[in-house]
């Protein structure tokens, strides 16, 4: 668990955005969170330079279905994906298959596929803590998925 501001980050160390089209897919699912999420990572991208009609945003109904949300986003023509989501632990083992299906299936889209993208998914213990990271007191770990973004989208064009 995250205990610094994810936050605080040297703006000068990232490049401008301007030229490149951003993916946002976020979950449905604990929208009081992914909202916070998406408010973190689409300012993110403005301030370094995004234009708002070059940021595409998508829903998906759940954290699962951001694995084919973040596929079909892929093609869109954009540099990088940003993949937003919270699953939050519950009773059942439900949290445990989410958490692996989703973090494997990101990580198989980045393997298997050109367009990189970054792993916004929060997978907390309870509700305090995913209010902690997407916001509060943690800062906001969609500022530091949209500084990934914006570093893939750079080293994509330079490779």
């Amino acid at each position: 668990m995250a205990t610094a501001n994810l936050s605080e980050y040297d703006k000068n160390t990232i490049p401008n955005a301007k030229d490149f089209r951003f993916g946002i897919v976020v979950s449905e699912w604990n929208d009081t969170i992914t909202n916070g999420l998406f408010k973190g990572a689409y300012d993110t991208l403005i301030e370094h330079g995004a234009l708002p009609e070059n940021i595409v945003h998508w829903q998906v109904p759940g954290s699962y279905e951001l694995i084919y949300g973040s596929k079909k986003m892929q093609e869109q023509m954009v540099n990088a994906v940003i993949a937003i989501g919270s699953v939050i632990q519950g009773e059942t083992k439900h949290f445990d298959f989410v958490c692996e299906a989703v973090s494997q299936g990101i990580k198989d889209l980045n393997v298997m596929r050109e367009t990189p993208v970054i792993f916004c998914v929060l997978t907390d213990n309870n509700m305090q803590q995913a209010i902690d990271r997407s916001g509060g007191k943690h800062g906001n770990k969609g500022v530091e998925a949209a500084v990934a973004a914006i570093k893939m989208a750079e080293l994509r064009r330079k490779a």
